[in-house]
C-alpha cells in the first residue's frame, strides 16, 4: 500500500483536507439553487463517499511495498476493528445529515465554525489522548484559538437581518449537535487502524487506513438508509422525487461524497507522520476556507450592518492563528 514518508507530504495532505473538507458544501449550495431538497442531495453524498473509498482501497490500497494489500487484510480482520470502523462511519453520518440541515437553514458561515469547531476541539483533544504527539501547548492553544473564531462566527452571524429567527435557531442548534458527535467519528476509525502503519508490519486483526477508510464508507452508506430515511419522511419526500432529478443533479451529490472523502484518505495517510491529534486539528482548518465559501462568495453576510466587518475580521484572524499554532506542535 502507498504511505505519506516525510512531514512534509503530511502537512501538504492535510492542507489538501481542509481545502477539501471546507469546499464539498459547495455542491450542497449548487444543488439547492435547483430546488433540490438537502434529504435528495445526501442520497448521492453518501453513494460518493462509499465509492470514494472502494476506489482507494482497490488502488493505492493495493500496491506498493509497505503493509499489506487491501484484500489480503480484509481477509484476516478482526470483528472490532471492523465494528470501530462501521460505527465510525455510522456516527459521522448522523452528524454530517445534522451538518447539512444547520448549513441549510443558518448558512456555511456559521454552521461550518461552530458545528466543525466543536469537533475539532473534541476530535483533537480524543486523538491526542489516544496517541499523544506533537507539542501539546502549541497543539491545545491552537484549538483555543479556533474556539474564539467560533464564537466571532456566531456573533456576527446573529447580527444578520433574520428573515426567519426560529429557523436561524435551529439551524445552530443543529450545528451544535453535529459537532459534539463529529467530534468522535475519528478517534473510533483511529482505533481500528493498525498503529504506526508507515513502518510497522500490519497488527494482526487491526486494519490498513485502506480498509478501514472502504468500511467507513460502507458505514456511512448503510447508516444512510435509517438517518436520511427519517429526514426524507418528515419533509413528506419519496424515492420517486429522487429518481425524477436529472443526472446532473445526482453528479454534483457524488461529487460532493467524493471531495470529503478524498479529504479523509488524505487526513488519515498524513497521520502516520504527523499524528491523529495534528492532522485532525489542522484538516479542521476548513472551517476557515468555509467561512471564505460563504462570506465571500455566496455572500451570506450582504446585508449585515456595520461592524460586522470587525466581528468577521476577527474570526479570520483567530481561525489563522489557530491553524498556524496547530501546524508549528508538528516542529
Amino acid at each position: 500500500m502507498f504511505v505519506v514518508d516525510s512531514l512534509g507530504l503530511a502537512i501538504f495532505f492535510c492542507v489538501l483536507t481542509m481545502l477539501g473538507w471546507g469546499s464539498w458544501a459547495n455542491t450542497q449550495k449548487l444543488a439547492g439553487r435547483s430546488n433540490w431538497p438537502f434529504q435528495l442531495f445526501y442520497w448521492d453524498y453518501a453513494i460518493g463517499v462509499a465509492l470514494f473509498g472502494l476506489l482507494f482501497a482497490i488502488t493505492l490500497g493495493s500496491f506498493g511495498a509497505a503493509g499489506m494489500g487491501s484484500w489480503q487484510n480484509l481477509q484476516q480482520a478482526a470483528i472490532g476493528p471492523i465494528g470501530w470502523a462501521l460505527l465510525s462511519g455510522a456516527v459521522f453520518n448522523a452528524s454530517n445529515i445534522l451538518l447539512v440541515v444547520a448549513i441549510d437553514m443558518a448558512g456555511m458561515s456559521v454552521a461550518f465554525p461552530v458545528g466543525v469547531g466543536l469537533a475539532l476541539v473534541i476530535g483533537t483533544v480524543s486523538s491526542y489522548m489516544q496517541a499523544p504527539k506533537g507539542n501539546p501547548w502549541l497543539l491545545f492553544s491552537g484549538v483555543g484559538a479556533i474556539v474564539i473564531a467560533m464564537v466571532f462566527a456566531a456573533i456576527a452571524y446573529q447580527r444578520l437581518p433574520q428573515k426567519n429567527e426560529g429557523n436561524w435557531r435551529k439551524g445552530l442548534f443543529f450545528a451544535v449537535v453535529a459537532g459534539l458527535l463529529m467530534g468522535f467519528f475519528y478517534p473510533q476509525l483511529m482505533r481500528a487502524i493498525s498503529g504506526d502503519f508507515n513502518t510497522v508490519p500490519t497488527q494482526p486483526g487491526m486494519l490498513t487506513p485502506y480498509v478501514a477508510l472502504f468500511i467507513f464508507g460502507i458505514g456511512v452508506a448503510a447508516s444512510n438508509l435509517l438517518f436520511n430515511t427519517i429526514f426524507m419522511k418528515s419533509a413528506g419526500l419519496g424515492s420517486a422525487q429522487y429518481f425524477s432529478g436529472g443526472s446532473k443533479l445526482h453528479w454534483i451529490g457524488i461529487l460532493g461524497g467524493s471531495i470529503w472523502m478524498l479529504a479523509l484518505s488524505l487526513n488519515v495517510l498524513a497521520s502516520g507522520v504527523a499524528g491523529p491529534a495534528i492532522s485532525y486539528a489542522l484538516g479542521q482548518g476548513a472551517t476557515l476556507v468555509a467561512a471564505i465559501w460563504g462570506v465571500f462568495v455566496w455572500k451570506e453576510f450582504a446585508l449585515a450592518p456595520p461592524g460586522t466587518r470587525f466581528l468577521l475580521s476577527a474570526m479570520f484572524i483567530a481561525y489563522l492563528a489557530g491553524i498556524s499554532l496547530v501546524g508549528f506542535a508538528t516542529l
